[in-house]
């Protein structure tokens, strides 16, 4: 294996600044608090989308980071919830002519990528990711230009700039199977954003992987310490985590992999109590998989926590029922629908059908 020690910093160290400096904007905009104006109950929420969803011929589709109420939602009403990989299938294949997309805007643009004939719409625009942000498409195609013989390959966790700048774009679920192909055709691979997974995966399959200089924000804060003094006190459990964690907290696992993966682990592991390195919204889920097993979320950063995410994303948590339940007035729809350019469109369309006939 021929992995590079060290993620790569841009040549241009104001664009790696500038490019964590926004990643710090977003996430201070997201962590202001959030103001709601009715007063409706949950119950009258859900009854008033449930209707929006039937009378517009709309499909919710949910992220497992989205909140038990959304996710439950999308559930009742037909619609999906699911990881990146099967939300962009699920809304292909769905006859509804609106889709709606609880999660953040890359998911979204990933769907319109995949249907341009149907109206994407999110309850917000604001709800992004600090992958897709520190990979800023300017910047990121010039380290591709960098390194012309790499076969390039992003995470789903990016705009759709990047995705059509990418010869193929896979998600957490696939990410070792798609590059353990690739070098077994003798190529080698340039990787973004996250450094963390592309780490995991170049350790995997043995690959030569240049990886880009990026961190999602809630799962660097995993610490291993942390972790294990949690195990002291539930010796009996089994350690799960997701990829896009830190390599040492990645090396005490019993199971590593995306949240379907990792819901699956839960499930088929004997051990009745399980702590969960990622996003607590999968709890929804995997509490649903293993009805009868404890878990516990893992702790964030020690005793030294900043907890600016504290294993929940904050852009996640932007999906509400109320911003929800406006999502179909007239004043909103120019601030919730995705529009990608179709020239874009048509370029990142390539590398996403890729990842999807290689799953298939």
């Amino acid at each position: 294996m021929n992995t590079t020690a060290d993620a790569h910093i841009p040549s241009e160290q104001s664009d790696q600044i500038a490019a964590r400096e926004q990643v710090k904007q977003y996430l201070d905009a997201a962590l202001e608090p959030r103001v709601h104006s009715s007063s409706k109950s949950t119950e009258q929420y859900r009854e008033d989308i449930k209707a929006l969803l039937k009378k517009h011929d709309a499909a919710l589709i949910a992220h497992y980071y989205t909140s038990p109420e959304i996710q439950s939602l999308a559930e009742e009403t037909g619609g999906c919830v699911a990881d990146s990989l099967e939300m962009a299938r699920f809304g292909a294949n769905h006859s509804a002519r609106t889709l709606i997309v609880a999660g953040v805007k890359f998911m979204g643009e990933t769907a319109k990528i995949l249907s341009p004939e149907k109206r994407v719409l999110m309850p917000t625009l604001e709800a992004t990711c600090s992958l897709d942000i520190g990979c800023p498409v300017d910047t990121f195609s010039a380290f591709c230009d960098a390194n012309p013989d790499r076969t390039v390959v992003v995470y789903a966790n990016t705009s759709a700039a990047v995705k059509a700048r990418a010869d193929w774009v896979v998600t957490s679920s696939i990410a070792v199977d798609v590059v353990d192909h690739l070098d077994k055709q003798g190529e080698k691979i340039l990787w973004a954003p996250d450094k963390h997974l592309g780490n995991y995966v170049a350790e995997k399959t043995g690959a030569d992987v240049l990886l880009w200089d990026g961190a999602c924000i809630v799962h660097e804060e995993f610490k291993v310490r942390g972790i294990l003094d949690i195990k002291q006190q539930y010796p009996e459990a089994a350690i799960l985590v997701h990829p896009e964690s830190p390599k040492p907290v990645v090396e005490i696992a019993d199971a590593v992999g995306s949240t379907s993966q990792l819901i699956s682990a839960a499930k088929n592991l004997p051990h009745p109590t399980c702590i969960v390195a990622t996003d607590q919204g999968i709890f929804y889920k995997m509490q649903q998989a293993c009805p009868d097993k404890k878990l516990i979320i893992a702790p964030t950063a020690g005793s030294g926590a900043t907890c600016r995410s504290c294993a929940n994303c904050p852009w996640m948590g932007m999906n509400e029922l109320d911003n929800l339940s406006q999502i179909f007035e007239s004043h909103n729809l120019d601030h919730n629908e995705i529009h990608i350019d179709e020239a874009i469109r048509q370029k990142a369309l390539i590398p996403l059908t890729r990842m999807l006939n290689f799953k298939a």
